[in-house]
């Protein structure tokens, strides 16, 4: 399966209708094809070839909708980093990838201008730029583009297991771990999700986060496959997005928690605005149980609930068995497989909790040149997913905690190691301990725990500033620190970062 060849289907089958829609600009399936050959086209005459991987390092844009689709036209894999990323987080990802391309936005250019003498492996001539003045160094897409060809391009030969795109999960210190889809994932995202929310061709998709992020796939697939219509916002916000779904009568959205909880106390939010709404997915983050709550009463019939892992695993609560079980995060999807398994990695009865182990099509094939982490997460066919849950009688999934201490504000993943190498080197800390706290607006924000070297003294505001200037990501920035004797620790010395948190979880939120 090549999903770039679907493309090429809905202009032909469906060239009029609708396929997206961004700020002022609404294209059809036609128009959007013309306008990814140009893109494809350039590509070639840049001398990518297949297999070649495209870092896209952009905000949500008609030209990121262009790259994705260009790319699996011509077996081009890309690889979407986000624009918070800066100085050696993003170019320990651009080298790790094995990048040769870059299209970027001018407020990047900075970024990668101090960055650019690591990048060895992509030539001058291929980091292209889709905004913003003219820049020494950077070709403009638009003037690139406009001057190519509107013909589709030869068609190269792409099999079902090449690689599409490369997801990086984690890695902006340290090892990173970069998740290979295939073209067949991708496809099986398309088939999967659209079944699994009921959509069909005439379906309309409102997004308003980040499309760079792997959830947005759950939502973007389905509307490739079937040749539905595409709304995208250049940024979330509450009220704007609740006049966009009222606007373009949306059916379908994907949304992070912390958007959810935005909307619901938008001055505007009301089910009269958001009545054309058929499926709304929560994702990223566990969505608190008083939300839910608020939600399925403003709007019944519409919640669904994913669970899953960008590794390749997912289950999914149907908005017909929210009323039946709540607290469930659903069933695994067609043709994948769900075990709860202790230590040993036996299998546990309903009711007993252990770790989550699933497998299916949409697993990855590995973690991108790095066979060691691969081999230790696929164990015997089976993904570890490193989460701890529990399975009912009727095989629906319960989560109980994150094994991995995996944090995730506002949908992005935030792997606590990563902060806790910066927090360490700070003069005056001995000891660093980062866990996710409850927030109102992105779900959970990081929160260190430090002890400090034996006489020495530091005002934990002033450790906060320090941390928060040398991480990589803006969202990696610590919302809190602080300043303890000791940490809790189990009889083998281990940090319990379970009790640590513990003051930060109000009475109402203990079931996550």
């Amino acid at each position: 399966m090549n999903i770039g060849s679907l493309l090429s289907r809905n202009a032909r089958f469906r060239r009029e209708h609708l396929a997206l829609v961004f700020d002022d600009e609404r294209l059809s399936w036609g128009v959007l094809e013309a306008r990814v050959n140009r893109l494809a086209n350039v590509l070639l005459t840049l001398g990518l070839t297949k297999g070649d991987k495209l870092a896209l390092i952009l905000p949500n844009s008609i030209e990121l909708f262009e790259a994705f689709l260009a790319a699996a036209r011509l077996g081009i894999v890309v690889v979407p980093l986000s624009p918070l990323l800066r100085g050696s987080g993003l170019s320990v990802l651009l080298q790790d990838s094995d990048s040769c391309a870059v299209i970027t936005c001018f407020e990047m250019t900075s970024e990668l201008d101090a960055i650019r003498p690591q990048l060895t492996k992509i030539p001058a001539q291929r980091f292209l730029c889709i905004d913003g003045p003219a820049k020494g160094g950077y070709r403009q897409y638009a003037e690139l583009t406009a001057a190519a060809s509107a013909e589709r391009p030869a068609d190269v030969a792409i099999d079902g297991s090449d690689p599409y795109n490369i997801i990086y999960s984690s890695g902006t210190t340290g090892s990173p771990k970069g998740i290979v889809h295939t073209h067949d994932i991708r496809a099986m995202y398309g088939a999967q999700f659209a079944s699994s929310f009921r959509m069909r061709p005439e379906s309309i998709v409102l997004h308003g986060g980040s499309l760079v992020f792997n959830g947005a796939w759950v939502m973007l697939m389905p509307w490739l496959y079937l040749g539905a219509t595409y709304v995208a916002m250049r940024r979330f916000d509450a009220a704007s997005f609740i006049d966009l779904i009222h606007r373009e009568q949306a059916s379908h959205m994907m949304m992070v928690p912390s958007q959810i909880i935005a909307m619901m106390g938008a001055p505007n939010f009301s089910a009269e605005r958001l009545q054309s709404l058929e499926a709304l997915c929560t994702v990223g983050a566990p969505l608190h149980v008083r939300h839910k709550e608020k939600l399925a009463a403003a709007m019944p019939g519409v919640f669904y609930e994913l669970y899953g892992l960008t590794e390749g695993f997912v289950t999914v609560l149907d908005k017909c068995d929210y009323a039946l079980k709540p607290g469930s995060v659903g069933c695994p999807t067609p043709f994948s497989e769900m075990r709860i398994c202790d230590d040993l990695g036996n299998d546990l009865p309903p009711g007993e909790v252990g770790e989550i182990v699933g497998r299916g099509p949409l697993m990855m094939p590995g973690y991108y040149k790095r066979s060691d982490l691969t081999a230790q997460a696929i164990v015997g066919g089976w993904l570890h997913t490193g989460d701890v849950g529990r399975a009912d009688e009727d095989g629906f999934l319960y989560l109980v905690d994150r094994k991995k201490d995996l944090i995730i504000s506002g949908g992005v993943n935030i792997y606590p190691k990563d902060i806790e190498e910066i927090v360490v080197q700070h003069p005056a800390v001995r000891e660093s301990a980062v866990f996710g706290a409850p927030d109102e607006k992105w779900g959970e924000v990081p929160i260190a725990a430090v002890i400090l070297i034996d006489g020495e003294a530091c005002d934990a505001a002033e450790i906060r500033t320090w941390v928060n200037a040398r991480v990589a990501a803006k969202y990696q920035q610590v919302r809190e620190v602080v300043i303890l004797p000791d940490f809790p620790r189990s009889t083998a010395g281990k940090t319990l970062k379970r009790i640590m948190r513990e003051p930060y979880w109000s009475a109402s939120d203990t079931a996550i």
